[in-house]
């Protein structure tokens, strides 16, 4: 199974750090918040991993390289300037998730995400995905996201136009390439409107994660998280 790491964001609410340093290259506890889910990819198995980038692109394969310091092997996805969006990223590296069109699910996190959701719970995901095109992993509504973004009903998830009884999209999937194929290659493209189509035809399932998770997306966030996993060093 192959993983894709999306890393192609401006980061804007993170700046002027993201200024000159792609932001999944900022560290916490130690370690770019990248290295972070590259080396649960690794303890998972999941070492075919495909990262994408657009701002500041050369910083990230500069550092990253291979990807053989972290015992994975790294294809990079590159898009223009101003990148294409959740899901418009996600087709453009679809030759390099599905190279042989089988339609195998493959799994996406989001670059500037923490938690201590386990990589190898895709692989039983996957197994069970059936006829659905994605599996999505929701999380409790943080403080500065109350309102949440979809429902979970049993293992269904549905869109509501009510905020009651949601929970907020995680930046973690398992999606089959079908979900996408009809982007244009190039194009940008969000995802919510991708998944809320999946929805309503009755094929996305998901799960609610209760544990650690955080949305690094604002200088003060990044600071707090430093703090706790520099002071608490966490298993992976």
């Amino acid at each position: 199974m192959k993983a894709l790491i999306l890393a192609a964001g401006r980061g804007e609410r993170m700046r002027p750090l993201t200024d000159h340093l792609p932001k999944p290259l900022l560290a916490v506890g130690g370690k770019p918040l990248i290295v972070w889910h590259l080396a649960r990819l690794a303890a998972a198995g999941l070492t075919d991993i495909v990262i994408n980038h657009a701002h500041l692109g050369a910083k990230l394969v500069s550092a990253l390289g291979d990807g053989s310091q972290y015992g994975v092997h790294i294809e990079w996805s590159a898009e223009p300037e101003g990148a294409l969006e959740t899901a418009g990223g996600i087709a453009h590296a679809l030759p390099s998730l599905d190279p042989e069109q089988r339609n195998e699910p493959f799994l996406v996190i989001n670059g500037d995400i923490y938690s201590d959701w386990q990589p190898a719970l895709a692989l039983q995901r996957a197994d069970a995905l059936g006829e659905d095109l994605a599996h999505l992993v929701l999380v409790p509504n943080p403080p500065h996201h109350v309102q949440g973004d979809f429902r979970l009903v049993a293992d269904r998830v549905q869109d509501s136009p009510s905020d009651k009884g949601k929970l907020t999209f995680a930046g973690i999937g398992i999606y089959r390439p079908a979900l996408f194929t009809g982007l244009e290659q190039g194009k940008p493209a969000k995802l919510a409107p991708v998944l809320r189509e999946a929805m309503h035809n009755g094929r996305v399932s998901g799960e609610c994660h209760p544990r650690r998770w955080e949305d690094v997306g604002t200088p003060e966030r990044l600071a707090a998280l430093d703090v706790e996993l520099t002071l608490n060093p966490p298993p992976l």
